[in-house]
């Protein structure tokens, strides 16, 4: 995953979550489910699971449009909990698209929104390029419109959070700002806001941040709680790693399996509380 200005190097240098050969070949024929992080090491896992999702795409007032991908539980039912994914600033890759399917086997009716028109890049020269280009209002529209279908989707339950790791991580906040949900959760995203902007929110808000990370710091991160504060919030929950930026991403150079396993579950259980 990445910072402000660049993201991980494509391979990492710390040992990743291995896969038996019998059990990949089990969970490349759909047979049994894996953990995620030995989903997210192996590409070809990962381009898997992201193929269990359906493609959907949601009109706007101006006559645009904008795409996603729904994952769904396997035993599909009404008044399911509700999460949009807001990728990095790759786009939207296979990984962002295995966590949405990790979601939906946990229960939930998982929506990784696109917010570059299907541009996926592989280069930081290609993403940094994307990044800029994207308009911000018409993604805060995007953002807003998702919320509002799966808030009225028939098989939800009404409730919807918002998710996302570093460029979607800061975006996860913005969108909770822009249509206020009812749980929001940061990956080392942008938390740059005042508390005149912070008031908007409706509810609560769970960030991971890494001790070790250079931007997203503490003194951001200090400052906005500072800010939550001011805007009358006190349902916000810090968690901090020893870990540096990305730390969650297993085909990053920065992962630390442990915190990476110890944000998820905080996560899910986050999810699980406000959601259901």
């Amino acid at each position: 995953m990445c910072d402000l200005k660049s993201c991980n190097e494509p391979e990492s240098d710390k040992p990743l979550p291995k896969v038996a050969d019998d059990k990949r070949r089990a969970f490349l024929k759909g047979m049994i489910t894996l953990p995620l992080a030995a989903v997210l090491a192996d590409p070809a896992l990962a381009h898997v699971a992201a193929h269990n999702l359906k493609p959907v795409r949601l009109e706007l007032t101006n006559g645009k449009s904008a795409g996603a991908y729904l994952a769904m539980p396997k035993k599909v039912k009404e008044n399911l909990p509700t999460v949009i994914l807001i990728h990095e600033w790759w786009g939207l890759n296979d990984q962002i698209k295995a966590v949405a399917n990790d979601l939906a086997q946990a229960g939930f009716m998982a929506l990784a929104v696109d917010l570059y028109n299907g541009k996926v890049a592989s280069t930081r020269e290609d993403a940094n390029e994307y990044r800029k280009a994207m308009d911000s209002a018409w993604a805060t529209e995007v953002l807003v419109g998702w919320v509002d279908w799966l808030r009225n989707h028939k098989q939800s339950n009404g409730k919807v959070g918002t998710l996302g790791w570093c460029f979607g991580g800061g975006w996860s906040l913005n969108a909770s700002l822009a249509a206020p949900v009812d749980a929001t959760i940061i990956y080392y995203g942008s938390v740059k806001r005042s508390a005149d902007d912070l008031k908007a929110l409706k509810g609560p808000v769970m960030g991971h941040f890494g001790t070790l990370d250079k931007r997203i710091n503490a003194e951001m991160v200090g400052q906005f709680q500072r800010e939550m504060e001011k805007a009358g919030k006190d349902d916000l929950t810090i968690h901090w790693y020893t870990a540096d930026h990305a730390f969650a991403n297993p085909t990053g150079s920065r992962y630390d399996e442990d915190d990476a396993a110890l944000a998820w579950t905080r996560t899910l259980t986050f999810l699980h509380q406000h959601l259901t």
